[in-house]
């Protein structure tokens, strides 16, 4: 699971199957980030209706919503991978 998902999402993926409370989350594929780099920069395709169905996922579980000045959805993108998004302008 490490190689498609990275140490950190597996290591949040172990904790979450063994029981342990882990904040809700998404986690993106090396394998996606591999193509993104790839394929000069450009999103897998579906892979974007795949983050915005998992944001929704995150906004319904947390009650709060991106950009909800009454309710702010407050996240953390966390990448230590060689392969990431890191430069990726959305």
């Amino acid at each position: 699971m490490k190689t498609l998902l990275g140490g950190k999402g597996a290591n949040l993926a172990e904790m979450a199957s063994i029981g342990l409370s882990v904040p809700p989350g998404l986690t993106i594929s090396t394998e996606a980030c591999q193509e993104y780099q790839l394929n000069g920069k450009k999103l897998p395709e579906g892979l974007w209706e795949e983050i915005l169905e998992g944001l929704e996922t995150v906004e319904k579980d947390m009650g709060a919503f991106l950009g909800d000045p009454s309710k702010p959805l407050l996240l953390s993108v966390r990448s230590g991978a060689a392969v990431s998004f890191c430069c990726m302008n959305i």
